[in-house]
């Protein structure tokens, strides 16, 4: 009388290699599908315009001078709290570095319009020549 001999299976072998590769590929797919938003730290109230551009359509972007409701002003894109003379000091320094440096202006709607002018007077003495507001695109909610 013969017995079955049964044979052992063999556990299925898990290959590691193509399991990360899958995943680098998804990994990959997700960073490039994925849209970045700036999300300013600063909440300010902008003004609206409907003929606001849309942000990031220029080459280089410019160096952004935040002003509030109470009339304080922030510079740069870690919002550093300046004074008038302060901010004289850095724009001095960067168009010296740069001298093609545009500077834009996000003021509150409720910010005193004196400030807003002090500041565009700081960026003509510093030697740049195109200074910009942001608005807030009239057409989106």
């Amino acid at each position: 009388m013969r017995f079955l001999v049964r044979k052992r299976r063999a556990a299925p072998a898990v290959i590691i290699v193509a399991l990360i590769d899958v995943l680098v590929v998804l990994l990959i797919f997700l960073m490039v599908t994925t849209t970045f938003r700036q999300q300013p730290t600063l909440k300010l109230a902008l003004p609206e315009s409907t003929q606001a551009k849309k942000s990031g359509a220029e080459e280089h972007s410019p160096l952004i001078v935040n002003i509030d409701a109470q009339g304080g002003l922030r510079f740069g894109e870690d919002n550093m709290p300046l004074t008038t003379d302060q901010l004289r000091q850095q724009l001095l320094a960067l168009a010296a570095k740069n001298p093609d440096s545009k500077l834009a202006i996000r003021a509150d709607k409720n910010a005193p319009w004196g400030k807003v002018i002090s500041v565009m007077d700081i960026a003509k003495e510093t030697s740049i020549k195109t200074v910009s507001a942001f608005a807030k695109d009239a057409a989106k909610p």
